[in-house]
């Protein structure tokens, strides 16, 4: 037996990305119902690589009543209005947008990290997805952090336009063929051109100088790992199409070698470690494209610091960073907590 799920913001990247990805994982569901706003209305969207297709529903008219989970990428605005319709109506919601990740009374979940969380999820019925950059981030250091106990992490990211949207990566590419051709390149959707550049600005700025997206990082890491843990971030847009990096330092408690963490990472669930110390010995953005893996590379001791470690962490930010959360905590849901599935 198997739930009543339904996808909102099925149009979109992501929401694309979890149809794809319940199909992969072949998620048991009964019944399916996709949902977006009343202009994609009758469009249809497939699920996976399985030939069927269904067609879109206006969430505005759609009744939530006796459907088990809903997996929303419809982004905060629309989520606000929304997700406690759904919930109320015993629907649980599992979220993308940034709106419940820091309530008290919602989990934020990364399922191979803190999946003991979810059992908070009842005191709202909604569960939040963490920030793309946090979820891979925190996949890398929960094993190592078990091992010896982190203090203080700084991380510069490099986020692919794929985080901004269908938007950002029409930006990226209408500049870029602007570009060879000697035409234009406006920039719309980033604040400086994407193209052949890099831009050290993710949403807004907050009063201490930090971005919200930086913001993002230092809280949920905490929300999700540990409230101990100091975290400094600088996020980074690149012109990548898919697939989030990031140069992570770290500062331990306790001593802990590279070689030591090779081997915990190797073990670790959800990483996959590629790190060879010769050329190409290392993953990059666009080798994760597609992968449910966090892959790790470049594992270094740092000898600035007393007991740290410098590392190379790439994941598919609409995947892992994501969709694949999405799907896997709606697996985690069912296992600790629904348990229809046969």
């Amino acid at each position: 037996m198997g739930y009543r799920v339904v996808v909102a913001g099925a149009t979109g990247n992501v929401g694309r990305e979890m149809l794809n990805i319940l199909a992969e994982r072949e998620f048991p569901i009964d019944e399916l119902a996709v949902l977006a706003s009343s202009r994609s209305v009758g469009d249809t969207v497939d699920f996976g690589e399985t030939g069927k297709q269904y067609k879109i529903q206006n969430i505005e008219h759609f009744d939530p009543t006796g459907w088990d989970m809903a997996l929303f990428a419809i982004g905060s605005d629309a989520t606000k209005v929304y997700a406690p319709k759904f919930a109320a109506a015993g629907c649980t919601v599992i979220d993308n947008s940034s709106l419940y990740r820091m309530d008290p009374d919602v989990p934020l979940i990364v399922p191979e990290v803190n999946p003991e969380a979810i059992d908070g999820y009842r005191a709202k019925n909604i569960i939040a997805n963490p920030n793309c950059s946090t979820a891979q981030m925190v996949v890398a250091l929960k094993p190592l952090h078990d091992s010896a106990k982190i203090k203080r992490v700084v991380v510069a990211t490099y986020q692919s336009v794929s985080g901004a949207g269908k938007a950002g990566m029409d930006e990226l590419f209408e500049q870029s063929r602007n570009i060879f051709v000697g035409d234009p390149a406006e920039a719309k959707k980033f604040t400086k051109q994407i193209a052949f550049n890099v831009i050290p600005h993710i949403d807004s700025f907050l009063d201490d100088g930090s971005t919200k997206e930086e913001w993002k990082m230092v809280v949920e890491t905490k929300k999700i790992l540990d409230p101990k843990v100091k975290v400094v971030a600088t996020c980074v847009r690149v012109p990548v199409f898919v697939g989030h990096s990031e140069a992570i330092n770290i500062e331990f408690e306790n001593e802990i070698s590279a070689e030591e963490a090779q081997n915990i990472l190797r073990e670790a669930p959800g990483v996959m470690l590629v790190d060879k110390r010769e050329d190409g010995g290392y993953i990059t953005p666009i080798e994760c494209v597609g992968e449910f893996a966090t892959y790790i590379s470049r594992v270094r001791e740092d000898s600035t610091v007393e007991n740290g470690l410098a590392l190379w962490c790439v994941s598919d930010n609409l995947r892992k960073g994501a969709a694949l959360n999405a799907v896997q905590i709606a697996e985690l849901l069912g296992r600790r907590h629904l348990k229809k599935a046969a």
